[in-house]
């Protein structure tokens, strides 16, 4: 059953919504379901915590409308848990809260599109190997929902970038961000480097938070060949914990490179990114392995 709100003012929506996700068990079990862990037992492994504990915590989810409960097996009857489009509406909740942790709990407060590898985000990115992409993660290229891995090819290369300044306006400041320049030219020397990628069955997907249209234009204007997807909703964002900052009214993604198998397990990364140059050597190397 839905809790009571956190105050008695009917119109505060964050008294009213703290009253669905004010728990921090909840708000990790929609972390852990963005993730792709879906089914009770996965559940219970990676928060650690009783078994009475999560049910009461996915009861109190599915009665709110965060989270439902499909069937996934018949004979014997199983079930597995799945965010909501209300649920799905967290995520960008999720990960502001993480971006927040992460410069003002983990880090110094500072404002930085990049880490060092001693942080907190690096070595978070850097558990990612071994791990798999949830299934069915699509997201917008152009006017077309594209698989974030490319199931016919040897490997995909992922690579997160904060913003390209063109066709859109960066905001102000942004050259004074650290690991935020560089975009536009990361996104040309791959398409330099289109023919060797694609002569080794290579693809190669960048991926930011700009709009699908932003990307599409400067896709154009660049002549830029490789697909370029649009994680606006923080869909990727979250599954995988991917370190963000917030600048010019949204959240923006740090740096980072994936080689990411047909099995949709993830490889091997490059975090933090200091050479861009030497970054694409090294998705194209290490891609050519698999």
């Amino acid at each position: 059953m839905r809790r009571s709100s956190y105050s008695p003012e009917p119109d505060c929506a964050i008294a009213q919504s703290l009253g669905v996700v004010g728990d921090g068990w909840e708000l990790l079990i929609v972390r852990d379901l963005a993730r792709g862990l879906d089914r009770f037992e996965l559940l219970a492994e990676s928060l650690r915590i009783s078994r009475k504990v999560l049910t009461e915590r996915l009861s109190s989810l599915r009665d709110s409308g965060v989270v439902e409960r499909v069937v996934y097996q018949e004979r014997p009857t199983r079930h597995a848990y799945k965010l909501t489009p209300r649920g799905r509406a967290l995520l960008p909740v999720l990960v502001a809260l993480q971006d927040w942790g992460d410069r003002w709990v983990l880090g110094d407060g500072e404002l930085t599109g990049t880490n060092s590898p001693e942080e907190a985000p690096a070595h978070r990115i850097h558990e990612l190997v071994g791990r798999r992409i949830p299934e069915g993660l699509k997201l917008p290229a152009g006017a077309v929902l594209r698989d974030v891995v490319d199931l016919d090819a040897r490997a995909t290369v992922i690579f997160g970038y904060p913003a390209t300044g063109r066709p859109s306006k960066l905001p102000e400041g942004w050259d004074a961000i650290a690991g935020t320049a560089g975009c536009t030219l990361e996104n040309k020397l791959f398409a330099e480097r289109a023919a060797d990628f694609t002569t080794a069955k290579i693809a190669v997907h960048g991926v930011s938070t700009q709009r699908p249209d932003e990307q599409l234009a400067f896709a154009e204007l660049e002549n830029i060949p490789h697909v370029l997807l649009s994680d606006t909703e923080l869909t990727l964002t979250a599954a995988l914990r991917l370190p963000a900052f917030r600048a010019g009214g949204y959240e923006r993604l740090k740096r980072l490179m994936l080689v990411v198998a047909p099995t949709r397990e993830i490889k091997a990364v490059h975090y933090p990114i200091t050479d861009i140059p030497e970054a694409i050597s090294w998705a194209y190397d290490t891609a050519r392995q698999l």
